[in-house]
């Protein structure tokens, strides 16, 4: 093989000789308009949207190693970001803000309160943990004695987990409303206690309810200290004052009495929803589930029958929330409320007997008795 190659030659060329002095080019071409040095003159490389962003430090959004201590995050200091918990003991742990996804490994004895989770919660390898919850979807595995007070869109998975105790949703702090909405959650559409088990044991029972008259979440997850930075948040868990509504879910009723209630989406949905509730439940009647969904014509048609003509219209302006209350004479409690408290308010009145309410599910489970709308 070779190599053939050329190399310029260092003699000066007779042309280059007669030319005008090397430092007199320069001045020539200094004068001429040239650019100064250091600015070429080409255009800036261009930024884009990844550039601009403001630089986050993971520390920022995680808990890791912590033992003895109380901790989290304030409002306003995750704004939708994922957050992580890991290899914590003894701790109690507040995070009042709104985030994408939590995941919480290897934690023994803490006291966990998440705000709401647009997407999952999971939780693997914990023990003894107790904790409320707000998220899409929820889940755990490998975990062992824990007690959760829920509220979930879906419905909760556990997974090579044992003792695990269930109870609703009980919570407020100001800005948790706005969190809920941040989040794309639903304060009515709360699952907690219809619980799907992966990993099942024939004759034993992975998860229960927690006791309906013991289920307080200050006897499991006590509220942060007063004098705590997160106490300033004035955190509160009296189920009075609870954003999500309590519900009676799985448990057994205690009628067969029951009554469907539907508002039509408005301005003032949601404060009628509460306000109906306030009222029968002081009453002594149970609410044992709620909804927020879309309905179709077609179930408009299967719940209300001979009214649905006059109601397919309503359907068009947004989710509804649909309320089931049980209790005896619940029914016509609800007809004296719609007519006493909401008389400004288009009402209508479906069949009394449950066919109009089956395979319904799609919608709401059936009831065994009868509805009313709003």
């Amino acid at each position: 093989m070779g190599c053939f190659f050329s190399k310029k030659s260092k003699r000066k060329s007779p042309e280059r000789d007669e030319r005008t002095p090397t430092t007199t080019t320069v001045e020539t071409t200094t004068t001429s308009g040239a650019v100064p040095p250091g600015n070429s003159g080409e255009e800036p490389p261009k930024q884009y949207s990844w550039d601009k962003r403001e630089k986050v430090d993971p520390k920022d959004y995680m808990l890791t190693g912590l033992k003895d201590v109380t901790v989290g995050r304030l409002p306003g200091k995750l704004a939708g970001q994922q957050f992580v918990i890991q290899d914590c003991e003894n701790c109690s742990i507040f995070v009042l803000d709104h985030s994408a996804t939590v995941t919480i490994d290897d934690c023994v004895n803490c006291r966990v309160v998440l705000g709401p989770v647009k997407g999952s919660v999971f939780f693997r390898d914990c023990k003894d943990v107790r904790c409320v919850v707000a998220c899409q979807q929820f889940r755990t595995r490998d975990c062992k004695k824990m007690e959760v007070f829920l509220c979930c869109a879906t419905q909760p998975i556990i997974e090579s987990s044992t003792a695990m105790r269930f109870g609703c949703f009980q919570y407020y702090y100001p800005e948790l409303a706005f969190h809920f909405k941040d989040a794309g959650l639903s304060i009515f559409n709360n699952n907690w206690s219809n619980v799907h088990d992966f990993t099942p044991v024939s004759g034993e029972n992975n998860w229960s309810l927690l006791p309906e008259a013991t289920a307080a979440v200050p006897d499991y997850v006590p509220v942060p200290d007063p004098e705590s930075e997160f106490g300033s948040v004035r955190v509160s868990a009296d189920g009075g004052r609870s954003i999500v509504p309590l519900t009676k879910g799985g448990r057994r009723k205690d009628s067969e009495e029951s009554c469907l209630f539907v508002f039509f989406a408005g301005e003032y949905t949601t404060a009628n929803a509460r306000k109906l509730i306030d009222e029968t439940t002081a009453q002594g009647f149970v609410l044992i589930q709620t909804k927020e969904v879309s309905m179709r014509p077609e179930d408009v048609k299967r719940v209300f029958q001979r009214d649905a003509d006059d109601l397919v219209d309503w359907i068009t302006k947004g989710p509804v929330v649909a309320l089931e209350l049980s209790g005896d004479g619940v029914v016509d409690a609800c007809r004296t409320v719609a007519q006493q408290v909401f008389s400004g308010t288009k009402v209508g009145f479906p069949c009394r007997t449950a066919p109009c309410l089956q395979d319904s599910s799609d919608f709401i489970p059936p009831f065994s008795s009868a509805g009313v709308c709003l």
